[in-house]
């Protein structure tokens, strides 16, 4: 007979070959990683800081190429899971992601912003199934802070 145990997030992202920090990256300016408002959680923008403390900069489609700057996204998906561990213990406590806002640091002519913003969104699903299932916006700007590639925050529902 098969097992019927639904596989938890933190066992998909071990699956994965992903491992969070410990601590989720601190904030650069005055302001919370995550502010719960009933049952939402609003994640502050992240980005793309290894857990070896490297940050990813750089202009996309100047310094930085396509798939560089997706997998720097996956890098803020794993920053943004790391948030959420932190906040509520558990990831098996997120009811479904809500939205997203990508921000890609991009020269005047890049046009790919939701491809990049993909490698977020593609790692999320992965993740958490239909749950990891998001709206969304990915935009390019003329610059973001200390360079970064790429910023993305988001809202998730939660259950306690």
């Amino acid at each position: 007979m098969k097992s019927t145990k639904t596989i938890t997030p933190e066992e998909r992202l071990d699956e994965l070959g992903y491992i969070l920090p410990r601590i989720p990256p601190a904030p650069i300016g005055n302001f919370i990683n995550t502010k719960r408002v009933g049952n939402l959680i609003y994640i502050s923008g992240q980005g793309p800081l290894t857990l070896n403390g490297e940050l990813k900069t750089g202009k996309v489609g100047q310094d930085v190429n396509e798939e560089e700057a997706i997998e720097h996204a996956k890098i803020v998906a794993i920053n943004i899971i790391a948030s959420l561990k932190h906040e509520l213990g558990s990831l098996s406590k997120v009811k479904g992601f809500v939205k997203l806002f990508g921000m890609v640091n991009s020269d005047p002519l890049f046009e790919n912003h939701p491809l990049v913003i993909n490698g977020c969104s593609d790692l999320l699903c992965k993740v958490f199934g239909d749950k990891g299932i998001h709206t969304r916006s990915a935009i390019g700007v003329g610059s973001l802070p200390n360079n970064i590639t790429v910023e993305i925050e988001a809202i998730v529902e939660f259950i306690d």
